[in-house]
């Protein structure tokens, strides 16, 4: 159980600063959806969605290649050579993107918003350029400093999307004359919320100053090739992720018949989509703080006899959690989304979360599972079953949009995750058998699936969401009093 809990407690301090961080950065969600309207928030939700595409290129696999080959002596050569590689080409990727700014507005429909690009390319840079160090200090188990790094960049980007968009307007309006005026620009908009990113992404830049000190540029053709054919299958991983989580935000402006939503225009709709998608953010930090943890974790733990044990275990207590959290986030999700989504037409896509926050469950799942591919070498695969959840996203989304509008890509991202797993659960037991507790896992998610429903098809009420959570729980604790009295005896 010292393993479990080693891997607790580093899920935990990523947890935290991921949880602490997102909650920060949460709290502008209130703060754009007060002063821009559904149209102005739309552009944001589009232009990040397209960012997140462009983040898996940018890096295309390296990261988990690193982790691959970095254990063994060599990890030194192999972290100066991942980063030279990314460094040199997110240069020419942005360069090419900056100079192309404009025709790229032009495509989009945003005419004179070629800036709003420059910007975004700068920012891709950056996030790739620091990608390689951060992996290291996961690598070295130095989760805290990790952790700082990240918060300090979250909170400066809380504090200048405040200055911009709340403090400036009431300065100026105040004293018309302060110097505010020289710095301000109102016209710029929601440009502020790409100006802020890019300054606070500036603050890694000086965070990594000692590892720059250090750093040795250097290319080995050999080695690199070994990563690129280690790496490629992971970056068509990623880009099937980001279809997975962000082609509905990007075609939904365009798949949705005008006048779906009667008193909407398609921007508007895809702005009041995006900001409830915010409201599945909570699944997704859960996720991404074990995904932290995990990943150099099991690549370790691989070398021990009773691996294939431990991350059965994992995975049980993984789904139990995830569950607990799908069911909470459900059923009181009334309760809590009108204080983040301040205009009352944002509430509009609200049924969609749940379906949402399912599909983040079972991204978790699929992150479990898919250390038999890394382990055994055959990322390949990992490129197939990705590639198949990404093929059933756009079919998906393709065809549910026109009929049931943004509902039709909630669906598609619960199903296509949901297929993921079932696919990798298969070939997985051919190729790397671990004794998962199948029935548990399917029990507690179908249990907690079982809540919401019942929760969703009856009256409103705390009460009955208090109740369907505490039923939940005491399922649980009795399917598990074996594990919690071991853990107690350890």
């Amino acid at each position: 159980m010292s393993i479990l809990r080693k891997l607790a407690s580093q899920t935990a301090v990523y947890g935290l600063s991921s949880v602490l961080g997102r909650m920060l950065n949460y709290l502008l969600v209130p703060l754009y959806t007060s002063v821009f309207l559904p149209a102005e928030y739309g552009i944001v939700t589009e232009l990040y969605a397209y960012v997140a595409f462009l983040n898996i290129l940018y890096i295309y696999g390296l990261e988990t290649a690193y982790f691959r080959y970095s254990s063994n002596k060599t990890g030194s050569d192999y972290f100066n050579l991942a980063f030279t590689s990314i460094l040199v080409t997110s240069l020419l990727f942005s360069g090419l993107i900056w100079v192309l700014s404009e025709r790229i507005a032009d495509l989009l429909q945003y005419p004179d918003k070629a800036h709003y690009i420059q910007w975004l390319a700068a920012i891709l840079a950056i996030d790739a350029i620091v990608a390689i160090p951060f992996a290291r200090l996961r690598q070295d188990g130095k989760a805290k400093r990790f952790a700082l790094f990240k918060l300090s960049n979250i909170g400066v980007n809380i504090l200048l999307n405040l200055f911009f968009i709340l403090w400036c307007p009431m300065i100026l309006e105040q004293n018309p004359e302060s110097f505010v005026k020289s710095i301000f620009d109102p016209q710029l908009g929601v440009g502020y919320v790409f100006l802020s990113n890019l300054i606070a992404n500036g603050l890694y830049l000086i965070c990594f100053i000692p590892d720059w000190m250090k750093l040795k540029l250097s290319f080995n053709a050999t080695e690199w090739k070994r990563m690129i054919k280690y790496a490629w299958p992971v970056l068509i991983i990623g880009f099937a992720g980001v279809i997975n989580e962000m082609l509905s935000r990007a075609i939904l402006k365009y798949r949705l018949p005008e006048g779906f939503y009667e008193g909407f225009t398609n921007l508007e709709i895809l702005g009041i989509f995006g900001a409830c998608y915010k409201l599945s953010v909570f699944m997704t930090l859960a996720v991404q703080a074990f995904r932290y943890a995990f990943e150099p974790f099991f690549f370790a733990q691989s070398k021990e006899n009773n691996s294939p044990q431990v991350f059965s275990q994992i995975m049980t207590w993984f789904v139990l959690f995830t569950a607990f959290s799908w069911l909470v986030l459900s059923v009181f999700m009334p309760y809590y989304a009108p204080i983040f989504l301040r205009q009352e037409s944002y509430l509009l896509a609200l049924n969609a979360v749940p379906w949402l926050l399912g599909g983040g469950l079972f991204l978790g799942v699929f992150y479990n599972l898919s250390l038999w591919y890394k382990l055994t070498d055959k990322t390949l695969y990992g490129a197939y079953i990705s590639a198949i959840g990404a093929l059933a996203t756009f079919i998906l989304n393709w065809l549910l949009i026109p009929l049931i509008g943004y509902m039709g890509s909630a669906v598609a991202t619960f199903t296509s995750y949901l297929l993921m797993v079932i696919v990798s659960y298969v070939w997985g037991a051919k190729h790397y058998p671990v004794p998962y507790q199948v029935v548990k896992v399917i029990g507690y998610i179908s249990l907690a699936g079982l809540g919401i429903l019942v929760n969703e098809l009856t009256q409103q009420s705390v009460v009955k969401a208090v109740l369907v959570v505490l039923i939940f729980l005491t399922l649980c604790i009795i399917l598990e009093r074996k594990s919690l009295q071991k853990i107690k005896a350890k």
